[in-house]
């Protein structure tokens, strides 16, 4: 029988059809009767928050005094993980309390569910930048923590290490300064000043006999004039310096160069002297030219030292010392320093020792309530260093002395007594067999900052030159002929067009270059890089230039290693353009071809 009918007949086959069976009729079912609910005394719990956050941190939950807190889904992306949030007060959320009790309006209003978009700006616009900050930011903050941990567990507590360059105009008082630092940090006894005293009183140059504490050479002594980057050391109670005493004559700018590289911080003397001052820094003096050096060739930071405020036309006047500072403060600042962190203004005396390491006495100088230059150095905030990067130090001098000698600054990594290191561009593998500190004494490690002398093992003094760098074998420098760099011109006489050579000074390095194709020049209105090449360059503009070079050349990316990717171009004497390397061209393979033929052997 069909059960959707149940008068219908049923069939089956091969018999008769049958009359359905009559079923008994089914009793009446009552009615169903509502369903009795319990009066609402609370209001109903609010929908989920669902929040969708991408890239930025999450933001925090609004406090709610419902009896029990609402689900809350989250999608984070990228972002910093979510801090848990705080337990409810058990006291506020008791249905007994008046104050947790919602209105009448808020229990009838319907529930919703609602997207909360985060708060921060990044996040808005739903990029992955904040996610990335916030990641190197940690990884950052990992890195430095892991670096002191190593650096303790290997060498001990060891004293912070400053390398300090000199600079400023001719008889500025650079090296009588340096000197006489040395003479009151103990590093150069009574008795050899007394010595050095005598010695230039009977040569006519009374004044001159602390600067011969660092002018060592015949030749600097009898003309007053540094040459070469004399090199010092001396220790405070918290921190370890070596000082560079840069050349002030504009005939020196190249040694100028190769001792500022080497530095993390910069002592800019100045002459308060009438006339000196304004000398040193009109157009033509050093002034101007060693301040836009030292921060092309990667000082962050720099002290601003008003020397001679002893002489009688100055007499520890403010107004003379005002008025430097306010002439040096806005170029400075042109030249890219931050003016409140990275720069520092200091009245001394160098001749006398007045504020070099004991503070000005009320008497000398009622209006100076500052620090002294020692006192300024020690409390200064440290530079970073990369510890653990590979190693690249950058040679700035060799010799030969019992072996093979080199003489320069580690920028990155460290080095142990025994290593085997890798000589670039020349592709030489050396051992170091001993390392010999500032004050000549052999140490087993050298340490990211240090400026150490080396002497090396399986190469000669002849196949070296300043600008060779010590790397890595794993991790070593890339040595190219021809690199892309961005220019800032800053003075040239003549229009600039491709095939235009100039000497490149960059870290100890010095090589004649050639900018082979100007590619791009920068709108000073916009700031957008053109797509048409430049017919030429001139002063003032920014352009992207294809340089090259005749032999290969020790150089990084800016973004990779800045001291090593930052350079300048002179020309005639003169500073033509400050520039920093942002891709480097690989040799092609006819060059790789042709060394290959030139060192294979041929054996019978």
């Amino acid at each position: 029988m069909s059960k959707l009918n149940a008068n219908a007949f049923s069939f089956v086959p091969g018999q008769a059809f049958r009359v359905p069976q009559q079923q008994p009729p089914q009793a009446a079912q009552p009615p169903l009767q509502p369903i009795e609910r319990p009066p609402q005394t609370e209001a109903p719990a609010p929908a989920p928050t669902i929040s969708l956050n991408i890239g930025g941190s999450r933001p925090t939950p609004p406090t709610d005094r419902a009896p029990s807190p609402p689900p809350t889904i989250s999608l984070n992306i990228g972002g910093s993980k979510p801090a848990p949030a705080a337990p409810a007060n058990t006291q506020s959320a008791a249905p007994t309390s008046a104050a947790s009790k919602p209105s009448a309006s808020e229990a009838k209003a319907p529930a919703k569910a609602t997207v909360t978009p985060s708060h921060s700006a990044s996040s808005k616009t739903l990029t992955l930048e904040r996610a990335k900050t916030d990641t190197a930011a940690v990884a950052n903050e990992v890195k430095s923590v892991a670096d002191e941990e190593v650096l303790k567990d290997l060498y001990g507590h060891t004293k912070e290490h400053l390398n300090i360059v000199f600079i400023g105009h001719v008889d500025a008082g650079k090296s009588t300064m340096g000197g006489n630092l040395l003479y009151l940090c103990g590093m150069v006894d009574k008795r050899t000043m007394e010595k050095y005293e005598r010695e230039a009183k009977e040569a006519g140059r009374d004044s001159w006999y602390l600067s011969w504490a660092l002018d060592s050479t015949p030749q600097e002594r009898a003309k007053g004039k540094t040459v070469e980057v004399g090199r010092a050391y001396f220790e405070t109670d918290s921190r370890r310096y070596t000082i560079l005493d840069a050349p002030g004559h504009k005939t020196f700018v190249p040694s100028m160069i190769s001792g500022a590289a080497q530095a993390d911080v910069a002592v800019l003397v100045i002459s308060a002297r009438k006339g000196e001052f304004e000398t040193g820094f009109e157009k033509g003096g050093q002034t101007r030219e060693h301040i836009m050096l030292v921060k092309t060739a990667g000082v962050q930071k720099l002290i601003v030292v008003v020397n001679k405020m002893d002489e009688p036309t100055v007499a520890w006047s403010k107004e003379r010392y005002d008025e430097i500072k306010d002439k040096l403060t806005p170029f400075i600042k042109a030249a890219g320093f931050n003016v409140k962190n990275d720069l520092t203004f200091i009245p001394v005396s160098a001749y006398t020792g007045a504020n070099l390491k004991d503070r000005l006495k009320k008497e000398v100088c009622p209006w100076w309530d500052g620090p002294s230059l020692l006192e300024h150095l020690d409390k200064m905030p440290m530079v970073d260093r990369k510890i653990t990067a590979p190693l690249m130090m950058p040679i700035s001098e060799k010799y030969k002395d019992m072996g093979t000698i080199i003489v320069g600054k580690v920028e990155s990594g460290h080095m142990r007594k025994g290593d085997t290191l890798l000589l670039m561009p020349n592709k030489n593998l050396v051992e170091v067999s001993a390392i010999y500190n500032e004050m000549e004494d052999e140490v087993d490690t050298a340490l990211c900052g240090d400026n150490v002398r080396i002497r090396l093992r399986g190469v000669d003094d002849e196949d070296i030159s300043p600008g060779f760098v010590l790397t890595s074998p794993t991790h070593p420098v890339h040595a190219v002929r021809q690199f892309e760099a961005q220019l800032a011109i800053l003075e040239s006489k003549n229009i600039i067009c491709a095939g235009y050579s100039a000497v490149m000074h960059c870290h100890t390095l010095a090589e004649e270059v050639t900018l082979s194709a100007l590619l791009h020049y920068f709108d000073k209105t916009t700031g957008r890089k053109s797509r048409k090449p430049p017919q030429f360059a001139k002063r003032g503009m920014k352009i992207v230039a294809l340089i090259e070079t005749a032999e290969p050349i020790c150089i990084e990316r800016f973004v990779d290693y800045p001291q090593l990717g930052r350079f300048t171009l002179r020309d005639e004497g003169k500073t033509i353009a400050i520039g920093k390397v942002t891709k480097l061209i690989e040799g092609n393979p006819m060059d790789e071809a042709a060394e290959g033929v030139a060192n294979m052997n041929v054996s019978a």
